[in-house]
Parts: structure tokens; C-alpha cells; sequence
């Protein structure tokens, strides 16, 4: 089974009104992290720059304006499916990104056949890491 979906968009990185640039970015979704997709940003000049979000955030997205705090996605024009903005926000620095929708509703569908949506909990063995964790606490408070 591959565990990997992953593709390079093209996006206006919106550094003013009057000043934007196009970069690639990279989208990828992995069944190890079956909620999450990662954007890395390939910034000129910088290193590369990932931020890992919710990928139903990215699905709602595309259609209508969701998200709250970090990350918000927006479509451009309510009513249409043509582009969407991305907005990622630390403390008061943010920078905003534009998408065509399209690359992003193909990249999310090779998602859903990978992980169909609302089936991650399959993958995500929640209880087997909640253990894991609780023993490696118990060990170390027994340690100190």
C-alpha cells in the first residue's frame, strides 16, 4: 500500500497589494499522520519553510471560507471554485499565499483514495501511542 501522497503547486506568495512572486510549493499527506496534509513553502532566498495542518481544513477550504488562529483558507470568490487564498499567521507576522483550486481538489483527492475522509481513525492507533506514552511518563517519574 503507498503511504505517501504528494504534489508541487505553483502559488502567489501576496507580499503587498502591489507585490506578489510565484513559488512552488510542496503538499504532502501521509498515512502515518492521517489528519494532517504538510505544505512546505520554498521561499527565495530562505529555507524551505512546512507547516502541517488539518486536511479537512484545506477540503472546506476550497469551498468556503474556514479556519481559525494559524491557518485560515478562503476561497477567492464565494461563488466560484476558481482560487483560495491561504493565510498562515504567527503572533502578528502572516503571510498569505494564492492557489488555483484546481491542483489542490486533485492533490486532496489522491488524498481520499489513499485515506478515504472520516476513515483516518483506522490508521491512528490512539490507544496503542496513549500507552506507550503513559509508560514512558510512569518510567520517568519512577526514575526521578
Amino acid at each position: 500500500m503507498r503511504e505517501s501522497v504528494q504534489a508541487e503547486v505553483m502559488m502567489s506568495f501576496l507580499v503587498s497589494e502591489e507585490l506578489s512572486f510565484r513559488i512552488p510549493v510542496e503538499l504532502r499527506y501521509e498515512t502515518s499522520d492521517p489528519y494532517a496534509v504538510r505544505l512546505t513553502f520554498h521561499l527565495p532566498g530562505d529555507a524551505p519553510v512546512t507547516w502541517a495542518f488539518g486536511r479537512e481544513l484545506l477540503i472546506d477550504g476550497v469551498g468556503r471560507p474556514c479556519g481559525e488562529g494559524d491557518v485560515r483558507v478562503t476561497p477567492v470568490e464565494p461563488d466560484s471554485l476558481g482560487e483560495v487564498l491561504i493565510r498562515l499567521q504567527v503572533g502578528s507576522d502572516q503571510a498569505l499565499f494564492r492557489s488555483s483550486t484546481a491542483p489542490l481538489v486533485a492533490f486532496l483527492d489522491r488524498t481520499d483514495k489513499l485515506v478515504p475522509l472520516g476513515q483516518e481513525g483506522s490508521l491512528a492507533d490512539f490507544d496503542a501511542h496513549l500507552d506507550e506514552a503513559l509508560d514512558r511518563i510512569l518510567a520517568e517519574q519512577g526514575a526521578g
